[in-house]
């Protein structure tokens, strides 16, 4: 992911270098902008509840959860290089992790990560994507939103060309994004292994963040060797609050994104339709 913190207008597409910008935070439905309210100080938390992961839930809960509502979030990321001081599985971690508060807040459930991306090739890649996209909606799901934490175009084109045979008939509504792509402002947004992924490792797992790596020396700017890493300086700008705010806003974006597209779907398209997660209606994704 690829950052220019000097940007001040939100370009159509990013390279790996020019991705954040410093555009307005955005405001969310019904109240305005949150930001600054107090009431919103530590409403997320870091833990990642098992309840909204696909992975863990047991058949009946499952079908509880899509029943009450019938989204899907899919997160895409790769392993890559963040610098010496993060995981290499950051992008996808980013993703899950913000999904699963997404999740949390507004329902819906959380599909394991996808490790694989645009690098691949996309003859090979997009159909088996749309072989997963459509096993979600014959699970029942009417919103299915692929997240990738991995932020170059090449992903969501990805993501939207394998959605694309799935909502064409209209019963299932879906979309690429990602994980900042509707929340991206002030407090909300990303780089490469700079501030703002710093700061959501460092919320979500700092026992997997070794900023004593980074030396104390200058940083080789652009993403050039030998740091790798894009974006302002992570030991002077970077911390778990940043990350907490940073998640809590794209989650509630992402959220909102989702009732959004539910409600997009005609009246007798809403509901989770299948019988029962059961043999005879239901085997496997």
């Amino acid at each position: 992911m690829k950052d220019d913190p000097s940007a001040t207008s939100r370009p159509t597409c990013f390279s790996r270098r020019d991705l954040v910008g410093t555009t307005a935070a955005l405001c969310l439905a019904g109240g305005g902008s949150t930001v600054g309210k107090a009431e919103d100080a530590a409403t997320i938390k870091p833990g990642l509840s098992p309840a909204v992961q696909m992975q863990f839930l047991r058949p009946e809960q499952l079908e509880k959860a899509l029943r009450a509502f019938p989204a899907v979030y899919v997160p895409f990321g790769l392993i890559e290089w963040h610098g010496r001081h993060l995981p290499l599985g950051n992008d996808a971690l980013k993703a899950h992790a913000i999904l699963v508060k997404t999740a949390e807040q507004f329902g819906g459930v959380v599909y394991p990560p996808v490790y694989f991306h645009n690098g691949f090739p996309q003859e090979h890649l997009v159909p088996i994507l749309t072989a997963l996209f459509q096993r979600l909606k014959r699970t029942g799901a009417r919103v299915i939103l692929g997240v990738s934490g991995h932020n170059v175009q090449g992903q969501i084109d990805m993501i939207d060309q394998a959605l694309a045979p799935v909502v064409a008939d209209k019963t299932v509504a879906g979309v690429g994004l990602w994980e900042i792509t509707l929340s991206r402002g002030p407090e909300s947004g990303t780089d490469h292994a700079a501030k703002w992924e710093t700061s959501n490792m460092m919320f979500f797992y700092p026992g997997l963040v070794d900023m004593a790596t980074l030396g104390d020396g200058p940083l080789a700017p652009n993403m050039k060797p030998p740091d790798g890493i894009g974006g302002q300086d992570p030991r002077k700008f970077a911390s778990a609050e940043v990350g907490r705010r940073n998640v809590e806003l794209a989650a509630q974006a992402i959220g909102k994104k989702a009732k959004e597209l539910l409600e997009s779907l005609a009246p007798d398209q809403r509901s989770f339709n299948l019988p029962a997660i059961r043999p005879g209606d239901w085997w496997m994704i």
